[in-house]
């Protein structure tokens, strides 16, 4: 054998241990993955949730399956929804080219770079590319607009994942060229149906081992996890591996191993988010609807999830004039003490103070008759500053030049501290800024003020 052969034949079979040495250490590397990783569905027949949109027959589906994803998409929802691992088997579906970016760790120049290997793909070889772009919302306004052209002539089809509203986050340009699909956590149901695939698969799974596992263990892990898959998988994986089998070769797991694995249900909830909004918004709502249940409920969930007690406190102290006003004084009162008593207490004592003024809040009778101010407001932007009627002018600079104060009736001096006189400017004379409701304290109010306008009607055809 010549010198040539023989390099020949060792250059190969460095090369053939070399690819059997990576093909280790990748079955390896597979094999160390966390089981959320493993576990990851690799067909749409094993993926869990998200029916209304990828249910048998639905649009999203139909292209997936067919290889018809011509449409750039943006995904939005929930940790552990799905997002990620939708884009993963549309990528082992595709013959298009699969690239993917962090938007956490790419930048413009990465883009770039993406955009012209698309489009020299294509020229060459007629292949389309399609991006993943993980956590979208984390580009800003110039790396969005740097995608835009591209996804605008086709060279890359856009799927954009994030758990942000893209409503808020992405641009509209971007927006208006995407179909966003809305992704929802996972039901109970779909969580256990993915905890026992991953107990039954021997391959990716426990399904090779002996995992004796309580109906309520699972049940816990499914309810605790909150929708996110991820974290249900993570806390089985905890309590699999931290289980030591017994004399029998059987790790045992109860409802108490399945508690020490996930102790404390994640919350969907960040200050900056959707959900911050729409559980103050529910907060409120509740109040004003005068359901204490329902208050009592998203109290507790803003606490639980961190959210800043004293925000809380504010909104109830605003809530207090605004939806309750003068049908109940008392609430103010409340209101207020309460945001006093959290500064001097803090948390958690002073969740009984929050909860005790949402309650009051909730179970008062309402007004929203202080919402008055805006009228008033809305005719000072109008007509300006109007001339004050001479008889409410201080009269102690101006009264012997000017006549100011000069025609003032003291109420004090007539019989039940009323008397009849224009207080209003002549432009809005006639303007009611305050109906006061029906309810409450505001009933004697009402009482009151209709036998005084009427005095005062009276006395505009008299004072003239």
């Amino acid at each position: 054998m010549s010198n040539k052969a023989l390099t020949g034949r060792k250059a190969a079979a460095k090369a053939t241990a070399r690819d059997l040495f990576e093909s280790a250490r990748e079955q390896e590397r597979e094999r160390t993955q966390p089981l959320a990783a493993r576990m990851r569905p690799r067909t749409m027949d094993e993926f869990e949730g998200q029916e209304e949109i990828l249910g048998q027959g639905k649009l999203l589906r139909r292209a997936i399956e067919s290889d018809k994803l011509f449409s750039s998409i943006i995904l939005w929802g929930p940790p552990g929804a799905g997002k990620t691992t939708l884009a993963t088997i549309i990528a082992n579906k595709t013959a298009s080219h699969f690239e993917t970016l962090s938007a956490v760790l790419a930048g413009v120049a990465d883009i770039r770079r993406v955009v012209e290997e698309a489009r020299e793909r294509f020229n060459l070889y007629g292949q389309r590319t399609i991006l993943l772009v993980d956590e979208i919302h984390r580009f800003n306004k110039t790396q969005q607009d740097a995608l835009l052209p591209h996804v605008e002539n086709g060279t890359i089809t856009l799927i954009g994942a994030t758990t942000e509203n893209p409503y808020f986050e992405v641009n509209s340009a971007l927006l208006s060229r995407s179909r966003i699909f809305q992704f929802k956590p996972l039901t109970t149901e779909a969580t256990l149906r993915l905890l026992h695939r991953a107990l039954a698969d021997p391959a990716r799974g426990y399904g090779a081992r002996r995992i004796e596992i309580t109906d309520d263990a699972l049940q816990h892990l499914a309810e605790v996890a909150g929708g996110d898959a991820r974290s249900a998988l993570n806390a089985l994986e905890l309590a699999v591996e931290s289980t030591l089998p017994d004399a029998e070769g059987a790790a045992r797991i109860d409802l108490q191993v399945a508690q020490e694995s996930i102790q404390k249900r994640v919350l969907r909830y960040d200050k900056s988010s959707d959900e911050h909004y729409d559980t103050i918004s529910a907060f409120i709502k509740s109040m004003r609807g005068s359901d204490p249940d329902a208050a009592l409920y998203y109290l507790a969930k803003m606490l639980y999830a961190g959210e800043d007690p004293e925000f809380i406190a504010r909104r109830m102290v605003i809530f207090a004039s605004e939806d309750i006003g003068n049908a109940d004084p008392q609430a103010l009162v409340v209101a207020v003490a309460a945001a006093h008593a959290l500064q001097f207490v803090g948390i958690p004592e002073a969740q009984l103070n929050l909860a005790q003024s949402a309650l009051y809040l909730a179970t008062a009778p309402k007004s929203n008759s202080t919402l008055g101010i805006g009228a008033a407001l809305a005719d000072i932007e109008r007509l300006g500053t109007l001339d004050i009627p001479n008889h409410l002018k201080d009269g102690s600079r101006d009264s012997r030049a000017l006549g100011h104060g000069k025609g003032y009736k003291y109420p004090h001096d007539f019989e039940n501290h009323f008397v009849a006189q224009q207080y209003l400017p002549d432009d809005v004379r006639d303007k009611i800024y305050y109906t006061p409701g029906t309810l409450g304290y505001e009933q004697q109010i009402s009482q009151r003020l209709q036998e005084w306008r009427a005095k005062m009607e009276k006395n505009k055809f008299t004072d003239r």
